[in-house]
């Protein structure tokens, strides 16, 4: 399945559980995000609801940063679910913080 064109301040949810994002970076072209498996749809859209694949149940921290730089896309977990974020099959790894500068 191709993903959608996404655009920063999108507000997605997931289709599993409680999941939702906003995005913050997103390269050009489609992103095939998905959450427990399944693709994320926009906010307000009805959808059909489903199960959390197997795998995919790693669980979404509120208020953490999820970020992919291959491809090119950051989202903000503003409500946490039970489902993985991921770019199609691959996992949506947590951004980790900036290192500080030293001060030597």
């Amino acid at each position: 399945m191709s993903g959608m064109e996404l655009k920063v301040g999108a507000r997605l949810r997931s289709v599993t559980d409680s999941t939702e994002v906003v995005v913050v970076r997103v390269g050009s072209g489609d992103v095939d995000l998905r959450c427990g498996g399944h693709p994320m749809v926009p906010l307000g859209d009805g959808g059909d609801q489903a199960q959390v694949e197997a795998g995919f149940d790693t669980g979404a921290e509120v208020g953490k940063r999820y970020a992919d730089e291959e491809a090119g896309i950051e989202v903000l977990c503003t409500k946490a679910g039970q489902g993985t974020l991921s770019v199609g099959a691959d996992p949506l790894p947590l951004k980790g913080a900036k290192p500080l500068p030293s001060s030597d």
